[in-house]
């Protein structure tokens, strides 16, 4: 099938879905393959749910009588599709990617953009290799603007990205220790995430770059690109105040001040970014105090939860040794006493056990008074520390709290996506 009579078909849907049980009626369903399931089976489900048309990728189930179509391959086909329909749509499109921070920072830009443009952004975390495709794939001939989410934990993933999304603006938040076991190391997460400044370089687009990492500077030296931070020399110049209560630092522009609600100095340039987007796209500066200050980011990312008299941080959307390190130096800071609990970090190939390692290390030397470490890697470190205890899964874990009660004025719970750590919160 060419791309001009798939687009025909997807311009007489109203909406894509690549999972029958959600499919609404309509809608154009692609099936896709996984390890353990093929969506060509579902196909009949979908069209009982109202799908309007179907894709399928064997040629058997062709049957155009009742809008089933055959593409070689329909996860490439989703690909294209969103490709085409982007060069179609022709607005400019905000990427972003990084180790840490990608979704907050995401929803932040977004926050503050659309208090001016008509526009739309990754759905949560949806980034890889199918949920960019969707989310291009949901720009309307209404929207002014749409931002771009990109996950990735290989080389040449960003890049293949890039290729499908063909951004106009790029922002890497950080370079971090995530995802080391595909990316082979921290220097392989900086070749990987780079792959967006190459593409902007390569099609003489603009970066946007925290001026107070070097690193990123560095890699950026010969791009077009918007700086921002406390450098004298950035477009946007900020000045991070500090405070004592482990709050995102107040981040001053000239006679303007900005408050997020959101925990912590690691933060601070996630909020900046999306000061500094605001002010390039020209958002009424009121506006963009009001989207920093309004923005809360559930999904367990960087909450405060007050129970009675403790006071629960709850970061288990995800870790890894960078954002681990950073939360825990912000959780020190906080007044009262202290308990962490903390999860397995996962993708960590070859260095797990030491980067575990450092983190217990590194918690037992911080002012806190009390340290839960759950998981298999955890509790497989080198511990003779009377402050740390070590528990192989959470459900054991679990069990101990039920037991013994936790005596505390603050509680820090992170850890990797995997081990919901927000499933002890009613223990405490």
């Amino acid at each position: 099938m060419k791309i001009q009579e798939l687009y025909s078909l997807f311009l007489k849907s109203a909406s894509v879905s690549i999972d029958s049980r959600t499919t609404q009626p309509g809608a154009i369903f692609f099936p896709l393959k996984g390890e353990n399931s093929n969506g060509n089976e579902y196909i009949e489900k979908a069209l009982e749910s109202g799908a309007r048309f179907a894709i399928t990728d064997e040629k058997e189930r062709e049957d155009r009588k009742r809008n089933i179509y055959y593409v070689e391959d329909s996860l490439t086909a989703l690909q294209d599709l969103a490709r085409y329909h982007r060069i179609k749509m022709d607005i400019p499109i905000i990427s972003l990617t990084g180790s840490n921070g990608k979704t907050t920072t995401k929803e932040l830009i977004s926050a503050v953009l659309s208090k001016k443009y008509r526009l739309t952004a990754t759905k949560g975390n949806l980034n890889n290799h199918i949920g960019v495709p969707l989310t291009l794939l949901t720009i309307k001939d209404k929207h002014e603007l749409a931002i771009v989410e990109m996950g990735a934990n290989h080389q040449k993933e960003i890049e293949f990205l890039c290729s499908i999304a063909l951004p106009d603006f790029g922002y890497i938040t950080n370079f971090g220790k995530a995802h080391l076991e595909g990316f082979g190391g921290v220097e392989g997460v900086i070749k990987g995430k780079s792959e967006m400044y190459r593409y902007l370089a390569a099609n003489s687009k603009t970066a946007f770059v925290n001026c107070n990492d070097p690193k990123q500077m560095e890699l950026t030296a010969d791009l077009e690109r918007i700086t921002f931070g406390s450098c004298d020399e950035a477009d946007f110049r900020f000045e991070f105040i500090e405070n004592q209560h482990g709050k995102c630092p107040e981040i001053k522009y000239g006679k303007l001040s900005f408050q997020s609600s959101l925990i912590g100095a690691y933060n601070a340039p996630n909020v900046a970014a999306a000061i500094a987007f605001g002010l390039y796209f020209k958002v009424p500066q009121q506006k963009i105090t009001e989207a920093v200050s309004e923005y809360d980011s559930g999904d367990n990312r960087s909450e405060i939860i007050q129970k009675d008299n403790l006071k629960i941080v709850l970061d288990a959307y995800n870790a890894n040794p960078s954002s681990m390190e950073a939360a825990l130096l912000n959780f020190e800071r906080m007044e009262g006493s202290k308990t962490a609990v903390l999860g397995d970090m996962f993708e960590l190939g070859e260095t797990s056990q030491s980067e575990h390692q450092k983190i217990a290390d590194l918690a037992a030397m911080l002012r806190i008074d009390q340290i839960f470490l759950i998981g298999e890697h955890f509790s497989q470190i080198k511990n003779s520390n009377s402050k740390i205890t070590l528990f192989s899964d959470r459900e054991i874990a679990k069990s101990y709290f039920e037991k013994n009660k936790i005596s505390t004025q603050l509680l820090l719970l992170k850890g990797s996506r995997g081990m919901a750590l927000e499933k002890l919160l009613p223990i405490f």
